[in-house]
């Protein structure tokens, strides 16, 4: 089988298709990951911009509306609530917080490479975190440090940055004591034109991963097809291509058996044609010396 030039040739080039679609593969998969990972952030960080525009008017309007004043609503005289370890607090806002922003901040989790979508004042007290955040209190500490998370103060180094940064859409890699890392996404919120405190965003460094593994296993699987078509293709065209040379290889070997009856014919203007030019004018010379033979 391999001795026929028409598989050999049709193999040399598959091989050399193979190397380029795979490398263009993996290096636009590369590539197409890392613009996932880009728009993913982008994202985040429009996401981050609005939350913090939705929590700044949430508490102006309650202050516009009497519920709150605005010594109230940049109250930092943080009371205890006993019998919690980390320690959480009330402030005398968090209790309109709980029922003005709840839902609000749950929308955002709708998005799933969201863990949380809070407000934090600028000292990283948190008033009210994420439904998912406010499971009943169970009395394992492990389990109620990922279950229960509200009105904790996350003055930590990330926590303090985002809480009082004046920069939007502030990025930071955050390491939650939950043993998560993601990417803290943070915009401050502002009331009555002084700095309250951040939104924050903590944006799923494994759900990037997943989706751009996702995306790249497509474009692979893509690229694997068309490489599959393109062999078939190959070998269909190179076959076809390389089938005259059988016919002349034929019509050589005849004429070295002595059959120079049949005249070759000779169609188009490409090597295989000057090939059986060469083999026409072949013929007509050898017919012609064996005439002369035959009449001596």
């Amino acid at each position: 089988m391999f001795d026929k030039i028409s598989i050999k040739v049709a193999v040399m080039v598959n091989v050399a298709l193979f190397v380029v679609i795979v490398a263009g593969g993996f290096y636009v998969a590369d590539q197409q990951g890392e613009s996932l990972e880009q728009q993913l952030l982008e994202r985040g960080k429009i996401e981050s911009v609005i939350g913090a525009k939705l929590i700044g008017r949430v508490l102006e309007e309650a202050i516009d509306n009497g519920v709150l004043s605005v010594k109230d609503a940049f109250d930092t005289e943080y009371v205890p609530i006993p019998g919690f370890v980390p320690e959480k607090y009330h402030t005398k806002y968090d209790f309109y917080l709980d029922k003005a922003i709840l839902s609000l901040q749950d929308e955002f989790l709708k998005d799933e490479s969201v863990v949380f979508a809070v407000a934090v004042d600028k000292n990283g007290y948190l008033p009210t975190h994420n439904t998912k955040y406010q499971q009943p209190i169970t009395g394992d500490q492990q389990r109620d440090l990922v279950g229960n998370r509200t009105k904790r103060i996350f003055n930590d180094t990330i926590g303090l940055n985002a809480a009082q940064n004046t920069e939007p859409a502030y990025q930071q890699e955050y390491h939650r004591d939950t043993g998560e890392v993601m990417w803290d996404i943070s915009t401050p919120v502002y009331v009555k034109g002084q700095h309250w405190g951040g939104f924050r965003i903590g944006f799923s460094l494994e759900k990037i991963s997943q989706e751009k593994e996702a995306l790249e296993f497509k474009l692979i699987g893509f690229m694997v097809t068309i490489l599959i078509i393109s062999l078939v293709v190959v070998f269909v065209v190179v076959n076809q291509v390389m089938r005259p040379l059988g016919h002349f290889t034929q019509i050589a070997s005849n004429l070295a058996d002595g059959q120079v009856e049949e005249k070759i014919e000779v169609k188009g203007r490409d090597e295989i044609a000057q090939l059986a030019d060469v083999l026409e004018r072949l013929r007509v010379s050898l017919k012609a010396a064996m005439d002369r033979l035959q009449r001596k």
